[in-house]
């Protein structure tokens, strides 16, 4: 369609680098080869300073030559129509990496995020613990039968599944061997550890950016 653009904040705290979700773009770019640039909006008054694009006042968002698109998981499906490294396109193997990328956010992230929310408050034996729990307890045993989630090979749902599963106070919410090996197995992959190592430096370039304006 056009020039591939992936947009993130100018700058975040030193908490959320490397989990910022303009990495999963980021990541699925780098799988499919695909080139990219990064655009920015400000941190400062994100709330309301790009609702126009993101009408939830969040990154990242996607634009494809005229085409825009926010929230990660439309970018990922969009970027997977353009690469069959990310998603066969077989129908049986399409419909199933697509069944497993609804579940990432679906199934998975979407009692995650709560729960962690929840645990960083101060509460981190909340009421969302046992519901997390059996979901992660329901996903490890169908890690510990196969490979990947889809199609018998890596696709886009592998990507956005190991994203939701990596942060930290979710690997250690139990013991899950076959969990650990599934991140552990997607997070040394080569797309993965470069898009996030661009990240870190695209924030920590931003630092440096803001001391000097604060200087000026």
């Amino acid at each position: 369609m056009g020039e591939l653009t992936i947009w993130t904040y100018d700058w975040v705290p030193q908490g959320p680098r490397g989990f910022v979700r303009d990495l999963r773009l980021r990541w699925a770019c780098e799988e499919a080869g695909l080139d990219y640039t990064v655009r920015t909006v400000p941190f400062d008054g994100r709330e309301t300073n790009h609702l126009a694009r993101q009408p939830f006042g969040q990154v990242p968002f996607l634009t494809d030559g005229e085409l825009e698109l926010f929230e990660s998981g439309a970018g990922l499906l969009h970027l997977a129509r353009k690469s069959d490294k990310l998603m066969p396109r077989d129908p049986a193997g399409e419909a199933e990496t697509l069944q497993w990328t609804i579940a990432a956010l679906n199934s998975i992230e979407m009692v995650s995020v709560p729960w962690w929310f929840l645990k960083i408050s101060g509460d981190a034996d909340n009421q969302l613990a046992g519901w997390m729990g059996m979901r992660l307890d329901q996903l490890e045993s169908i890690l510990g039968e196969r490979e990947w989630l889809a199609a018998g090979r890596f696709t886009v749902a592998d990507l956005l599944m190991a994203d939701v599963l990596r942060v930290s106070d979710v690997r250690a919410f139990g013991d899950r061997p076959a969990t650990e090996a599934y991140v552990t197995r997607l997070t040394d992959r080569p797309s993965f550890k470069k898009a996030q190592a661009d990240q870190i430096g695209f924030f920590a370039a931003a630092d440096e950016k803001r001391a000097e304006e604060g200087a000026g």
